[in-house]
């Protein structure tokens, strides 16, 4: 199976210039748990986590300098590990243990076009391995 068929297709970004709390609010109303930074001609920056913003948010009091300073730049990974849309499955998988990361940025001719996820991953085994009674 292919990346491609087992991905969500919505690829939730946000810009350079979002604050923390911002990004906190976007990914809790779009119900994921990464977001990725983009720059002005959609190429990844980076990619901020769930678990990244709460380290950051949870340590910070709300009239602290620093949390009106703070950029999203300045706690996102740096690195964003993509995929092509045409890998397989097991090479996604793989490619999660190794980086111990939760997802990819799926790429198509260079192009983000989706996100696959470990929670994608075991959706699509376990639909697999069911068997219906």
């Amino acid at each position: 199976m292919k990346v491609k068929e087992a991905m969500n297709q919505d690829v939730i970004t946000i810009s350079s210039s979002t604050r923390p709390p911002e990004a906190f609010q976007k990914m809790y109303k779009e119900g994921v748990r990464r977001l990725f930074v983009m720059d002005d001609e959609g190429e990844p920056l980076g990619v901020v986590s769930y678990s990244d913003l709460i380290g950051v948010l949870g340590t910070i009091r709300p009239t602290a300098k620093d949390a009106v300073s703070l950029q999203i730049t300045d706690i996102m990974s740096k690195e964003v590990i993509t995929i092509s849309s045409d890998a397989g499955i097991e090479d996604a998988a793989n490619l999660m243990l190794r980086a111990d990361i939760s997802g990819l940025l799926v790429l198509e001719d260079g192009k983000p076009v989706g996100v696959i996820t470990k929670t994608d991953i075991c959706r699509m085994v376990a639909a697999e391995l069911l068997v219906p009674i």
